[in-house]
Order: C-alpha cells, then structure tokens, then sequence
C-alpha cells in the first residue's frame, strides 16, 4: 500500500509539470513576439528549473527501479532455495516411502514365520497330548505295569528310563518351539515400532512440504507483485523521459528566441561596424589582413602551456583568452564561411568556427550566443556573437584562435594584443 501512495504521488507531480509545461507552452506562444529579452531569460530559466525538477523525479524513480530490481532478485535467490528444499524433502520422503514399503514385507514375512511357528507347535502339543493320554489310557505308563511286565529289575528301571527320556525329549521340543516363536513374535514388534516411527517421520515431512508450499506460493505472489511493480516504473520513467524531451524542445525553442531578442534589442540600439571601433585594422600577414575580434578590458592567457585553472594540470592553451563584458560583440577576424555554430557541455561552450578559405582558420567560444549559422558566409568585422562565461569557463571572456592546416598557430602574430 506505500509502494502505491508513493507511485500515485510521483505520477501526480509528473503530471503536474506536464500541466505547468502545456500552460507555459500556451504562454509562450501568446506572448513571445512581446516578450523582451529579460522575460525571456526568466521564462527560460522557469523551464530550465522545471527541467532539473522533473530530471530528479526520473533519477528518483530510476532509484526506486534498482531498488525494486534488487528485491525482484533477492525473492528470486530466495524462491530458488525454497524449490530446492522440496526436491531435497521429496527425495528424502521417497526414501521413507522404500523404507515403509520394506518393512511391510518383513513383517509380512515375520507374520508368516509366526503363524507356521504357531502352527507347528500347536500339533506338536496335540500330538504329545495325545500320545501321552493314548499310553494312559492303554496302562503304558502304570507303574504297576512297568513293574509286573519287566521281566527283572533291571528292565524295569529301563523301561521307566526310557518313558523319562521321551518325556523330556517332548518338553524340551516343545519349549524349543515355544521360544522360537516369542522371537518371531519380538521381532514383528520391533518391525511394526520402526515401521510406525518411519510413518511418523513421513508425517512430519508431509508438514513441512505443506509448510514449504505455502511459503513458495507467497514467494510467487511476491515476484509477481514486484514484476508488475517494476514495469509501472519502467513506464513512468519513459513517461517522465517524454515529457522531458518535450520540455527540452520548449527550452531550446526558447534560447532561440531569447538569443533573436537580445540580437533585436542590441540591433535596435547599435550598428555593427565593418571595422570594430577603437581596436584598429589589425595586423597584415601575408596577404590578409586580421582584425581585432572584439573590445576588451585584459588580456588574461596567451597561447601555449599554461597551468589550466579548472583541471589543475599544465595543458597547451591553443588560443588567446580576452577579457571583457557580457554581451560585448564579437566580430569575425575575416571573411569567410561558418564551419561549426554549436554549444559543446563543459568546454567550448557556445562557439563558432570558421574556415578563410587559404588554409586558415579562426575559432571563437565561450559566447552567452551565437548568431549565425554553419554555411553561412561572413564579412570580416561581421558581428557573429557575444562575450558570455559558458562551456568551461571561470568568466567572462573570448577564447580567440587561429590555425593554420589544422595546426593552431599563436594569434598574437596575427593581431595587436596589448
């Protein structure tokens, strides 16, 4: 149930900033011919932290996705341990089954010995009986007899020896009989005990397979539960990476139209000159002439190593670095054809390139925008952009290079930097 909530809750703020981004949008459209450049700049700062709002309900719910991932795979782990000890509890229940099985025979077979035991002692008491009561009945075993039909002393004493003899030749028969079958008897009992203790066992085991079985099926509604809970993540998340994209289309339609407005307003307020004012012709080389890429207050880096200020390491600084204003127009150094106008995360930022046509080439970054586009041509003293800190920069200033066949080249033999 706080899965549940916490899913409804996600989706709601999901939804929210679709809301806010299609009431946003409809501003916009309304009012963007109207807007100034500081509107702009606020509108798309609104949509830049409605961006960062939605990217943390997506890592949130990524989160909550491996998190669910890790639980689907420890109830798998979890399953497959409970599979295991049934196989093993069935095995072990197989065994009894045998066992059980077995001794049934044996008792079968003793119940069998016993009864034959039984039997054979029962006729051989009859017979006894009767022998005896026979020779009682006919005078044999008179001791009157005895004595007036032994013909001396002598006879008589063996004929009273041998009845003794038979005598007990029968009892020790008969107890012979008897003590073997109270051992075919001890033996079924003991049978019947191990055979009624292996039941017992097999009992306690049918207790634990219903035990098992129950916790396997909670296992299975488990893994369907986090299955199905998994895949509602999954589709918020592309979702939430929809609406995404669609803002970030709504953010870089606004950059345009930030970037034309501030180029409107400053058009409305200046005049790009063919020749920058106040930096000069620049220098010839060849025979081409170099003008000054923009008006700056300090020149801060030259070209060549230098301990760079964010990754602390000693790198070749493959261009010139000027500092200056926001905003401060950037001009081209000379004619020639825009090659790259793009924004690169973590360096250039936004830049242009261009290509002279002779083997050289100039590049520009760091600008807050840029105002042409690749393929297009441009005249030397051409405003193309203007001075920002973006990319990876740690303030306001043009990086100006130049290269040569590819190879950067130092622009302090090209322009006059002071």
């Amino acid at each position: 149930m706080k899965q549940k909530k916490q899913l409804i809750s996600i989706l709601a703020a999901v939804l929210s900033v679709l809301l806010l981004v299609g009431a946003v949008g409809n501003s916009f459209s309304e009012h963007a011919r109207a807007a100034s450049s500081s509107e702009l700049k606020e509108q798309l700062e609104e949509l830049e932290a409605q961006n960062d709002e939605l990217q943390a309900e997506i890592d949130g719910l990524r989160g909550q996705l491996s998190d669910n991932l890790d639980e689907l795979t420890a109830m798998v782990a979890q399953k497959d341990l409970v599979d295991q000890e049934i196989a093993l509890l069935h095995q072990q229940m197989e065994n009894l089954n045998v066992q059980i099985s077995g001794y049934r025979l044996l008792i079968a077979d003793k119940q069998e010995e016993l009864e034959q035991a039984q039997d054979r002692l029962t006729q051989l008491q009859i017979k006894n009986k009767a022998r005896i009561r026979a020779m009682e009945e006919n005078g044999e075993l008179s001791y009157w007899s005895v004595l007036f039909q032994a013909s001396s002393f002598n006879e008589m004493l063996d004929r009273m020896e041998m009845i003794q003899e038979i005598a007990k030749a029968d009892m020790l028969c008969l107890q012979e009989m008897d003590q073997a079958a109270k051992e075919v008897a001890a033996t079924k009992e003991q049978m019947v005990e191990q055979q009624a203790s292996l039941q017992a066992k097999r009992d306690e085991l049918d207790a634990v397979e219903l035990q098992l079985g129950e916790k396997r099926a909670e296992t299975d509604e488990l893994l369907i539960q986090l299955k199905a809970r998994g895949e509602e993540y999954e589709a918020m998340i592309l979702e939430s990476e929809q609406l995404q994209e669609d803002l970030a289309a709504d953010i870089a339609a606004k950059t345009d139209e930030y970037e034309d407005a501030k180029y409107q307003e400053w058009l409305a307020t200046s005049k790009p000159p063919t020749v920058p004012a106040g930096v000069g012709t620049g220098n010839t080389v060849g025979n081409a002439t170099w003008l000054m890429p923009c008006s700056y207050s300090a020149f801060t880096s030259p070209f060549g190593y230098r301990w760079h200020p964010i990754s602390g390491q000693w790198k070749m600084h493959n261009g010139v670095d000027l500092a200056g204003s926001e905003g401060t127009p950037i001009y081209a150094t000379r004619s020639g054809y825009v090659t790259v106008a793009a924004y690169q995360y973590g360096g250039a930022g936004h830049y242009v390139a261009l290509s002279h046509g002779d083997g050289y080439g100039s590049i520009y970054m760091h600008m807050t925008h840029y105002i042409v586009s690749p393929g297009q041509y441009v005249d030397a003293g051409q405003v193309i952009g203007y001075m920002g800190s973006t990319g990876g920069s740690t303030g306001v200033h043009l990086h100006f290079g130049i290269s040569y066949n590819g190879v950067y080249v130092n622009p302090a033999d090209y322009i006059n930097i002071y």
